[in-house]
């Protein structure tokens, strides 16, 4: 039927040309012009044809506003095929006419088939069709429970274990600090195997190796002594009071050092103090880069004594303190005070002459000696620290420093 109908509809291209024409001269201007030409009594809406679509055919011009009727009673226009030129373009699909401006068929293209298959159900199965976003997951889990478990995992979660840094500082072999730097060096090995990770675990029957690298740098690690003065801190500066370590210059350097040891300003970092001294004491400070010092020095199971040299008074009495000063007082210096609600270790304390205390301390709290002092009646007027282990003050001067000899120990 549509094959007949369209037969009868199609015009005839000899008998209705002459009618196209008239109907073009009547209701358009020339195909050169690009605005739209208005006749007399009528107002023409048509709008001119781009030049950028070749398939679009010329819309013909609306009636006057008062002689529009209903939409659905607007007669269809039939393009001739004068109208445009004939598309060479095998790929156009004919048009066919219509009544109705709301049921325009749509145009036909070469990607309408291809658009019917996107949507069809029978669509080719993809060949590179992405894998399931939890296939590489599960895929890596089958991997990774696949491989073995390392011994060194085994190791870290047993029982007993603690971290390789506190071992090391606790056989002596460095300062914690140290360790650290160490293992981040790969410097360590346990068993043979070479540690290069912080925090890392180990027994304590382990084999614990250093790298020559580790000890030649230990090795160039130096001490000093100092014979701090008063107006001077032992560690950094506060209230306007200028740290120890300003002391440890060229100049200051004691002549009667017999270390042997070139000074150097590279000696002067991480130079830390190990037991520290009040603003108002004096004597023996010891600044070190080495962190088994430190540790031997003021670490928490130390038990290197600390001597010094005390002047006291007693109320009025300045002079001959010793006979002033009850006894059973002294004894409460020896052992029996507290500081802080916890009880002091046992000290020895005993008159180095009439006016001067001598103090034997294992242990080193904040303003311990002064404090202790005050518990029983004594005001101090001086203190002095004159040795550390077995290295002694000696004759160093006030205000200068050397270096600790490689032949002296704590």
């Amino acid at each position: 039927m549509r094959r007949e109908r369209d037969a009868t509809d199609r015009p005839r291209l000899n008998d209705e040309r002459g009618a196209s024409q008239e109907r073009r001269s009547g209701e358009r201007g020339p195909r050169g012009d690009s605005a739209p030409r208005r006749s007399e009594g009528e107002r023409s809406f048509a709008k001119p044809v781009k030049s950028g679509y070749d398939d679009r055919t010329d819309r013909p011009a609306r009636a006057p506003r008062g002689d529009r009727g209903e939409r659905s009673e607007r007669a269809p226009v039939r393009r001739e095929s004068g109208d445009r030129p004939t598309r060479t373009d095998s790929r156009a699909a004919p048009r066919t006419a219509h009544t109705d401006r709301g049921e325009r068929p749509a145009r036909s293209f070469d990607k309408a088939p291809a658009a019917e298959r996107r949507f069809s159900d029978d669509r080719p199965t993809r060949t590179g069709k992405p894998k399931p976003r939890g296939a590489a997951p599960a895929e890596r889990r089958a991997n990774t429970d696949a491989a073995p478990r390392t011994p060194r995992r085994d190791i870290e979660d047993a029982p007993g274990t603690l971290r390789l840094s506190k071992l090391m500082s606790e056989l002596g072999l460095c300062s914690r600090r140290e360790a650290d730097e160490w293992i981040e060096k790969g410097w360590v090995l346990v068993d043979g195997e070479r540690i290069d990770t912080l925090g890392t675990k180990v027994r304590p029957d382990q084999r614990i190796e250093i790298d020559p690298a580790a000890e030649a740098a230990q090795a160039s690690q130096v001490t000093v002594l100092i014979h701090k003065t008063v107006g001077y801190v032992s560690g950094q500066a506060e209230d306007g009071y200028q740290p120890a370590i300003t002391l440890v210059t060229p100049e200051n350097r004691w002549e009667g050092d017999r270390s042997e040891i070139r000074f150097s300003v590279a000696h002067l970092r991480q130079l830390a103090p190990a037991g520290r001294l009040d603003i108002d004491s004096t004597g023996l400070l010891v600044l070190t880069q080495d962190g088994r010092i430190a540790k031997q020095l003021i670490g928490g199971h130390s038990e290197i004594d600390k001597e010094y040299l005390v002047r006291v008074a007693y109320g009025e009495h300045t002079v001959d303190v010793e006979n002033h000063f009850p006894p059973e007082s002294l004894a409460l210096l020896r052992h029996g005070l507290s500081l802080d609600d916890v009880p002091l270790k046992p000290a020895d304390v005993s008159w180095q002459n009439g006016e001067q205390l001598r103090f034997v301390l294992r242990e080193g709290k904040k303003r311990q000696i002064r404090r202790m002092c005050e518990l029983v009646g004594l005001e101090v007027l001086g203190l002095k620290r004159v040795r550390m282990g077995r290295v002694m003050l000696g004759a160093l001067p006030p205000g200068q420093w050397r270096y600790l000899a490689p032949d002296e120990s704590f």
